[in-house]
């Protein structure tokens, strides 16, 4: 599934058609965020004027399986995955175990993270955390990285046990808040999420911002997640910074990778980071400085293109 294609397209004359090189990007279910996010970034990569070998985006398990199959039997795949599914696999947590293959891992370049966004209604009243204690507030889907993240916020601010958890599917969260049957809900992704954007300019919403205390007591809780400032106007009707948590993720592969296909793949991507951003308005806030999150070195195709614009890279990044 993940192979580098160096023969894929021929035309009529196969002495005179050049070889079109191919690379396969695995993301996750089709459903899943980085899926979408990878179908995104494939879309600018594939321009023409790009000058990227074509991206084919694969479906995948997720990102452990990602992170398994690149030291494994994919080594020449780029993937989506946050960071610390790396730093795992590396320390041979389960359910990676052992593997020198997970040290060939190398980052290209990050992508748009899931920020948390605690969401309510502007008229509920609610200005910290501590006003959703006795209210009706849904904490998203089972599972998932909004519902643990809140759960772990609650419990590290002794609310855990006070704030009424509604359990419903989380595309009926906006129309619950909208009839006021509950006073908010919790959801994660990049920043500005559309449906939010929609739902702000139907009823006047608030998102709940960290105190300094509280993010450094959620970062210190989880050691998965990084700071981030939603900045005033990504909503309607929202007008200072909102300080929330997310979890970072970027664009990897391993050394098997060629260092002139990395070098491409890196450029292409920043070089189009602004088009892609008018056209898929999450990938804006995307730069160079978020390199460092990424805590895996990067691959020295990568690192050539960044040393080639100037940017200044950490010397644990190279």
């Amino acid at each position: 599934m993940a192979m580098l294609w160096t023969a894929a397209a021929f035309a009529a004359d196969p002495q005179t058609a050049p070889a079109q090189e191919s690379v396969m990007l695995r993301a996750g279910k089709a459903d899943s965020f980085y899926h979408g996010l990878a179908t995104e970034l494939a879309a600018e990569l594939n321009q023409p004027e790009r000058g990227s070998p074509k991206i084919v985006v694969e479906e995948s398990q997720g990102s452990v399986q990602n992170v398994i199959d690149a030291a494994h039997d994919r080594p020449l795949a780029l993937f989506t995955a946050p960071p610390n599914v790396i730093i795992e696999a590396r320390r041979g947590d389960k359910p990676f175990g052992k593997h020198a293959g997970y040290e060939d891992i190398r980052a290209l370049f990050p992508i748009p993270f899931q920020a948390m966004h605690w969401v309510v209604r502007q008229d509920s009243g609610v200005k910290g955390f501590a006003d959703l204690a006795a209210r009706p507030f849904i904490p998203g889907p089972s599972g998932t990285f909004a519902e643990r993240q809140t759960a772990a916020l609650l419990k590290i601010l002794g609310l855990d046990t006070q704030v009424q958890m509604i359990d419903i599917d989380s595309s009926a969260a906006p129309a619950a808040l909208q009839s006021k049957q509950v006073l908010g809900f919790a959801t994660a992704g990049a920043y500005p999420i559309a449906a939010l954007q929609t739902l702000a300019g139907d009823v006047p919403i608030a998102l709940l911002s960290l105190t300094p205390e509280q993010l450094d007591q959620a970062l210190k809780s989880d050691g998965t997640t990084v700071a981030l400032t939603i900045p005033p106007g990504t909503y309607p009707g929202i007008d200072r910074d909102v300080t929330t948590v997310a979890l970072p993720a970027g664009i990897f592969a391993t050394t098997h990778l060629s260092n002139a296909l990395a070098y491409r793949i890196t450029k292409a991507f920043w070089t189009g980071r602004p088009t892609l951003g008018e056209n898929a308005p999450r990938w804006a806030a995307v730069t160079t400085d978020e390199l460092l999150v990424l805590a895996t070195k990067l691959h020295p195709g990568a690192l050539r293109y960044y040393m080639e614009a100037g940017v200044k890279v950490p010397a644990k990044l190279r």
